[in-house]
């Protein structure tokens, strides 16, 4: 599907359409420059020979044929929707995004501009100011629109992104992550999923890629994800003839896409896999980042391999079907990256479980973006990546000392709680952090306490085995407000006393 980028004349449709192309990896293409090409003269020279019916004819043809191309950014002239069949047009075929400017803004980039306008020949205020009056209840009927005043096309970029559900990763391996409908995923050779998930999608997912292909359906949960499970997948690959031009497909949770991609990474020496979630957590967290690998009795994730998928796409349909206790423990993730740098995200969780559930695409998608600008910057978890961390070096050791009785969103949820407490103590973070981290997982049905029958010295020996401990010490990622985290290396005499505490 395109992405058009739309608005008045000055908005940079142009430029930040150069940008998002390159942010995604796609073609970029200016639709008059594509007019210009096929008449044979410039714009202006077009309007005065044949006038401005026939330049508008010469712009639907032009936007209908390159519909039918390959994805691509595409930059429209300021009035080339103002027919009904070009706007029906260019919504079939992709998404419109209307770039929206102050007049003052739209002025002074005109000014400074050398292109020639027809529409705006003369005294260019005057004109300008009719023509944004005549086309404004237009230009207002497009429901995804961006102010750009004030904002550089990288950012301009990357607000796109975000309200489209659509990136291109490469730290790690190029690969593209999507929030879309699932009825758009390419071909794969074999599924992976488990007994919840399959009874639910599985048949919809074949349906969709209009072939009966194999698939193993696995039993559904964190106690599965071992070592005996992943030999299942392997053999399940091998009956089926998979070879390494092969391609798989993770449908379902967390725990489904860590072992498939941990099985693809290591089958054949690796082959290539596709993130198909259907969970909140695997959505905004699990699927992303490349991090693969099951679990031994001793802790969570200690073994596994980075190994990206070659797509990861994210249908918030699937959410529909998602226990209401499974749902309740995604958002603790969401909610993380909320405080670890977007106090916008963080605030619409404060809004409660209602809102956000009659929102949930544009959580999903601002929760994937945050995970996303993290990983690109630290593939390897070698520096800030390890702020992901928040709420789960205490939330790890909770699920496992309750026997995963508790989820691990519940777990985290939890966790950031206990954090933030420590955070407060050490004056890292404000004082009222803490009941405001609170305040939020509360308003989405999460648990902010530890519950009293569990071990605190279990938990705390669970928190020394965890992959992230050093000798004396355990390194943290403590909320030091919300929108910035901090990484510190917390003394485990001194995390003892704080959860002795709670």
């Amino acid at each position: 599907m395109h992405i058009f980028l739309y608005g008045p004349s000055g908005s940079g449709k142009s430029t930040v359409g150069k940008q998002l192309a390159e942010n995604l990896k796609l073609p970029f293409v200016d639709l008059d420059r594509v007019i210009e090409t096929s008449a044979g003269m410039a714009i202006p020279q077009i309007m005065e020979a044949q006038g401005e019916a026939a330049f508008r004819d010469l712009e639907s043809a032009a936007l209908k044929n390159l519909s039918g191309e390959k994805d691509s950014v595409i930059a429209l002239g300021g009035g080339a929707l103002l027919r009904k069949e070009n706007r029906a047009v260019a919504e079939k075929n992709g998404q419109v995004v209307l770039l929206a400017a102050s007049q003052s803004t739209l002025l002074e980039r005109l000014k400074s501009d050398s292109e020639k306008r027809p529409l705006l020949a003369g005294n260019l205020e005057a004109k300008l100011f009719d023509l944004l009056a005549s086309r404004a209840d237009h230009y207002a009927s497009f429901p995804l629109q961006l102010r750009v005043d004030e904002k550089s096309p990288a950012q301009i970029s990357r607000e796109i992104q975000t309200e489209v559900g659509r990136h291109r990763l490469s730290a790690m391996g190029e690969y593209d992550v999507r929030v879309g409908q699932f009825d758009k995923l390419p071909a794969g050779d074999f599924i992976v999923t488990d007994e919840n998930v399959a009874k639910l999608h599985l048949e919809k997912i074949k349906h969709a890629l209009r072939r009966d292909i194999p698939s193993i359906i696995l039993p559904a949960g964190e106690a599965h994800k071992n070592l005996a499970t992943v030999e299942r997948i392997w053999r399940a690959f091998l009956e089926a003839g998979l070879d390494r031009k092969s391609a798989v497909i993770a449908l379902g949770g967390g725990v489904i896409g860590d072992l498939t991609g941990f099985a693809a990474a290591t089958y054949m020496r690796g082959i290539e896999w596709i993130a198909v979630p259907t969970t909140l957590l695997s959505m905004v967290d699990a699927s992303l980042g490349g991090k693969t690998g099951f679990d031994l009795p001793e802790g969570k994730n200690l073994i596994g391999a980075f190994h990206p998928p070659q797509l990861v796409l994210a249908d918030p349909a699937f959410l529909s079907t998602l226990p209401e206790g499974e749902f309740h423990s995604g958002l603790a993730d969401v909610v993380k990256h909320g405080v670890i740098s977007d106090p916008a995200l963080f605030e619409l969780c404060s809004r409660g479980l209602d809102w956000v559930k009659a929102n949930i695409e544009t959580i999903v998608k601002r929760a994937m973006t945050v995970k996303i600008s993290v990983i690109e910057d630290d593939p390897y978890e070698k520096g800030f990546r390890a702020a992901l961390n928040l709420g789960h070096t205490v939330g790890h050791a909770l699920e496992l000392v309750s026997g995963f009785r508790l989820r691990h969103g519940e777990a985290v949820a939890v966790g950031m709680v206990v954090e933030a407490e420590y955070a407060a103590r050490l004056e890292i973070a404000p004082k009222g952090l803490p009941d405001a981290i609170r305040a939020t997982l509360s308003a989405l049905g999460l648990p902010v306490e530890i519950p009293s029958d569990l071990p605190r010295a279990e938990i705390i020996r669970a928190m020394r085995v965890d992959k992230k401990r050093s000798a004396k010490s355990i390194r943290f990622a403590l909320p030091a407000d919300i929108g910035k985290v901090e990484l510190v290396a917390v003394r485990v005499m001194d995390l003892e006393t704080v959860i002795g505490e709670l």
